[in-house]
């Protein structure tokens, strides 16, 4: 079985897309998704330095607009021969419109609306994340309540992600748990916690009136690695996501139980396939990097789909 897995905020590095718009293809349709974001993600994937793309409102958008515009170009067939999709955070909306539960348009107005929401939340309060590498997970958790953190992300595969105040992470860095590291990410504020609380209200007005779809595949949810059964059970998940925990171990374990043998992570990839690598033991992983991975990536679906899946 086959899984794509799209990535989240902090993914992202400042000229990821420029060998990706050499693709007409790609082009065109990132291109259609800058005019429904209203941001130029061309020049954001390709010019726009580190500090640019760090910025909430920019990053989220353009990481989703990556992700579609590189499914169209990978499987322009549409997702029959991929068994299961989940994306971690952001990456979620990826995922659910790569499913058929939003339609490329809708998902792009939901994260724009979404960044946007989430950077005037962060705005309110100076917050950040952090990761925690590594250390015993019972001694990880009782450092983070030490210092009133948040565990935002469990990632599985040893990496805890700690959300708070910018002074609260402080603290945890220079009281880290025993034989942890703890590394500051690239994100504007304390994701997937109760800072966010004001975000999660307004994709909840925002999203009221759109028209959803049931998964056309399976779609597992960030809040605890399951299947969701309906498009409006997968919108309702997406907006109470913006302050709750990812549980992106759950989702790695999820598709360990369905037998998913080959993993694909979309652009910008190497986040996942990483914690795949160290989690789901056997399992077959490439990072769609560059449109050098296409090929690859194209044997592996291949070699990964089943024949009533072929059919």
């Amino acid at each position: 079985m086959l899984a794509i897995v799209c990535p989240g905020q902090g993914s992202q590095t400042p000229g990821f897309l420029a060998p990706w718009l050499e693709l007409p293809e790609f082009r065109s349709r990132l291109e259609a998704l800058s005019e429904v974001a209203g941001l130029d993600l061309v020049r954001h994937g390709t010019t726009s330095d580190a500090e640019t793309i760090k910025d909430t409102a920019v990053a989220q958008p353009l990481i989703v607009g990556a992700g579609l515009a590189a499914a169209a170009v990978l499987l322009p067939q549409g997702p029959q021969p991929v068994g299961v999709t989940a994306g971690h955070s952001v990456g979620e909306i990826t995922a659910a419109a790569f499913a058929g539960v939003l339609t490329d348009r809708d998902a792009m107005v939901f994260v724009r609306e979404r960044g946007a929401a989430m950077a005037e939340a962060s705005a309110a309060t100076p917050t950040g994340m952090s990761a925690v590498l590594g250390g015993d997970p019972g001694e990880v958790a009782a450092a983070l309540e030490r210092h009133g953190l948040t565990p935002a992300n469990a990632n599985g595969a040893g990496q805890t992600v700690a959300a708070g105040t910018l002074e609260q992470l402080a603290a945890l860095a220079a009281d880290p748990p025993p034989k942890a590291r703890v590394i500051a990410l690239k994100v504007a504020g304390a994701f997937h916690t109760h800072h966010m609380a004001p975000a999660v209200d307004s994709l909840r007005e925002l999203s009221a009136d759109f028209d959803v779809s049931d998964p056309g595949i399976s779609l597992l949810s960030n809040a605890d690695g399951t299947a969701v059964p309906s498009g409006t059970d997968a919108l309702t998940r997406l907006v109470g996501q913006v302050s709750s925990p990812v549980r992106w171990d759950q989702c790695m374990q999820t598709m360990l139980d369905l037998g998913v043998t080959a993993l694909v992570e979309l652009p910008p990839a190497g986040t996942l396939v990483g914690l795949a690598k160290r989690a789901m033991p056997g399992v077959a992983t490439l990072a769609v990097k560059t449109p050098e991975d296409l090929e690859a990536a194209h044997q592996l679906i291949a070699e990964h789909t089943t024949d009533a899946q072929k059919a």
